[in-house]
């Protein structure tokens, strides 16, 4: 058969359109996802693999009871352990513990929140489930009949390359038609952060597992520094989930956590017990200006501005030209710590808000000077006002 040029040419841009554009267009669709760091819970830290279909909804119930969903966390994510066996067709069936996966979205969904899962490019899980190795298709399409909304996809000692089987994933769900927010979960090997969003990837994980422990916290989190040039709307590094309310740290060690988290443009995923909560942790996890740091539309990941020693300074630039700085103290006796407004590019006078205290402290020249309590952190919002006009000469 005699192929003409007009028709090869064709051909030409059809096989271009499926092997270039096609993937770009796909990946920008992932990008819209996720335009701020997202907000929710996942079961992991708190639960484990002990986890059902009762757990996911009396925590989706507490979301909405207790303030969380109203400030913004909105996804209700099932980790590892939820997975059954395959069916003779090669479907995955979840365990006797979800009995059925879509009458879970349904009730996450009429509560106004979202639903997240959980599997890896790996033949098992990290806890010895079933995996989605040669299964990508399949399983975004059922995730997708179920109703899910995000996908954490957790490395797990995968075969093979691991852009190509994230890629190989991301376009599975592309093609089911349902929007799912991507994370990459592989303890920031091979340095994810510089081709993550590459294969459609929301978020990724920059460090191994989290701890609930102070030291555990501060090493991942202060280690980020570095990593904002490759942070922004749609795609966002990842320290992992927040351990605030398991009992591991003092008040001031989580508002550390909290703070540096939000400093971070971090994803905010609760991994407490939402029906066994403190005042406190209520008070750390819904604060309102707080969580405008992280969720700030910028989309700007902060940085460490100054270092003395164990004392950090760090900051964001916020989208209304203010700066929020976060003074944090890395030794257990309590300091006074000053930050310099010219350090900041800011000009003599300021006005700052102490974003804990949710309140107005005024307008301060030059610099503000704060006590600090030990693993402690002041966390404020500073923004640049106008130098006063001079009066005319008489």
């Amino acid at each position: 058969m005699m192929v003409t040029a007009g028709a090869l040419s064709r051909r030409v841009r059809l096989a271009l359109l499926v092997v270039w554009v096609l993937p770009a267009l796909a990946r920008a669709q992932s990008a819209d996802l996720a335009r701020t760091p997202p907000m929710g819970w996942s079961s992991w830290n708190h639960f484990g693999t002990q986890i059902s279909d009762a757990t996911l909804r009396v925590q989706a119930d507490a979301m909405v009871s207790n303030g969380m969903q109203a400030v913004g966390y909105v996804y209700v994510n099932i980790d590892d352990g939820w997975e059954g066996q395959r069916d003779e067709h090669g479907a995955m069936q979840p365990n006797e513990h979800f009995p059925d996966m879509k009458a879970l979205a349904d009730y996450v969904h009429g509560k106004g929140l979202k639903l997240g899962i959980y599997s890896s490019p790996a033949a098992k899980t990290c806890a010895g489930f079933e995996g989605s190795l040669d299964h990508e298709e399949q399983d975004a399409q059922r995730y997708a009949a179920w109703g899910v909304d995000f996908l954490k996809y957790d490395w797990c000692g995968a075969p093979g390359d691991a852009k190509a089987a994230y890629s190989k994933m991301h376009d599975a769900v592309q093609r089911s038609g349902r929007p799912m927010v991507y994370s990459l979960s592989q303890s920031g090997m091979d340095r994810v952060w510089t081709w993550g969003a590459s294969v459609g990837g929301n978020l990724w994980r920059t460090s191994k597992d989290i701890a609930d422990n102070y030291d555990r916290m501060s090493i991942i989190g202060f280690s980020q520094n570095g990593l904002e040039r490759f942070a922004g709307p749609g795609h966002w590094n990842d320290p992992d989930m927040l351990e605030i309310g398991n009992g591991g740290m003092n008040g001031d060690e989580y508002r550390t956590h909290m703070s540096l988290w939000s400093l971070l443009a971090a994803p905010l995923i609760a991994g407490n017990d939402l029906t066994k909560m403190t005042p406190e942790t209520v008070a750390i996890l819904t604060n309102a200006d707080v969580i405008a740091v992280d969720q700030d539309p910028a989309g700007l990941q902060g940085a460490r501005v100054a270092q003395e020693g164990p004392l950090e300074m760090w900051m964001k630039p916020l989208a209304d030209g203010s700066k929020a700085v976060g003074l944090f103290n890395r030794t257990a006796f309590g300091t006074t710590m000053t930050v310099t407004f010219a350090d900041l590019g800011i000009a003599e006078t300021a006005a700052v808000r102490d974003l804990w205290a949710r309140k107005d402290l005024g307008s301060f020249t030059s610099s503000f000077t704060s006590n600090v309590n030990a693993h402690g952190v002041v966390l404020v919002r500073i923004r640049p006002e106008a130098a006063p006009t001079p009066s005319p000469a008489s």
